[in-house]
């Protein structure tokens, strides 16, 4: 487990810093995710990222080809779509971590 950043303040004492870490390391071990949960997760990110991009990329190339432009809407699209993307995965993981 990382160390707290520098920015929180630390007030608690040392047993309520071992408590709160030892109710957590029992939760995660209740929990009984399988690996098959976590290539899952691992899974729908990717996912969450990719179709946005693929997407963006084939607005983009349709955009080239039927509107003449000196910008590459097809690299825009991309980079559109990634960040679409990576909303989403940031949406999906927030989610995830509320359950915890």
């Amino acid at each position: 487990m990382p160390p707290d950043p520098p920015t929180r303040k630390r007030s608690r004492t040392l047993p309520d810093q071992i408590a709160t870490k030892v109710t957590r390391k029992l939760l995660a071990q209740r929990r009984n995710h399988s690996v098959w949960y976590g290539f899952g997760m691992f899974g729908l990110v990717g996912w969450s990222v990719t179709i946005p991009a693929l997407l963006g990329i084939a607005l983009g190339i349709w955009i080239d080809r039927h509107v003449t432009s000196p910008y590459s809407w097809t690299l825009m699209g991309l980079v559109f779509g990634v960040a679409i993307g990576c909303m989403n995965a940031w949406y999906w993981i927030q989610k995830e971590s509320q359950d915890d």
